[in-house]
């Protein structure tokens, strides 16, 4: 099989990061299948550290957590956000839940493509932790904020290039 045949490699290949959404909002139904999505991504151990917080348009914590990040203005703009975080009793290996919580994103962002819908992976807000908790209502103690998704309604296409591969490539295969 050709892998522009194959539905993951086109979603991957096709994917981009959104960062204008319409005024529409996100059913709660397409927001569980993103958080589903996020629940299957592989852990170390099968820890599952991660853990969710949606807050959409109209709540307070969507414009306190607007306030966090030089980005304001696509969180604003977004019809949710996703906090994805790791609940520091969960974790086993630092390393190894950071990873795993790159996997959930990266689950997370390919569902919000697969269903018609636009997002982007907002990692600068992650600088301010306490900040970013706050405006959330989540103790310090308990949480590590990852990244948080802004996902909505595209209002236009993403577009991005890619090294060639043959730059990125320690030794030929």
């Amino acid at each position: 099989m050709h892998v522009d045949d194959n539905p993951v490699f086109r979603a991957i290949f096709d994917r981009r990061s959104i960062r204008e959404f319409t005024d529409e909002p996100v059913s709660r139904d397409d927001l569980l299948a993103v958080l589903e999505a996020g629940r299957w991504a592989p852990s170390g151990l099968n820890n599952q550290p991660w853990r969710f917080l949606t807050v959409t348009r109209g709540d307070t914590r969507h414009e306190a957590l607007a306030e966090c990040t030089k980005y304001a203005r696509i969180v604003r703009s977004s019809a949710a956000c996703i906090a994805v975080l790791l609940d520091k009793k969960a974790m086993y290996s630092e390393m190894k839940d950071h990873q795993g919580a790159g996997a959930c994103i990266q689950n997370m962002l390919l569902a919000v493509h697969a269903l018609g819908l636009g997002a982007v992976w907002l990692g600068q807000i992650v600088n301010d932790q306490a900040a970013s908790l706050k405006a959330l209502g989540l103790a310090e103690d308990t949480y590590e904020l990852q990244a948080v998704i802004a996902l909505g309604h595209p209002a236009r296409q993403g577009s991005s290039d890619r090294k060639p591969l043959s730059e990125l490539m320690l030794e030929e295969l």
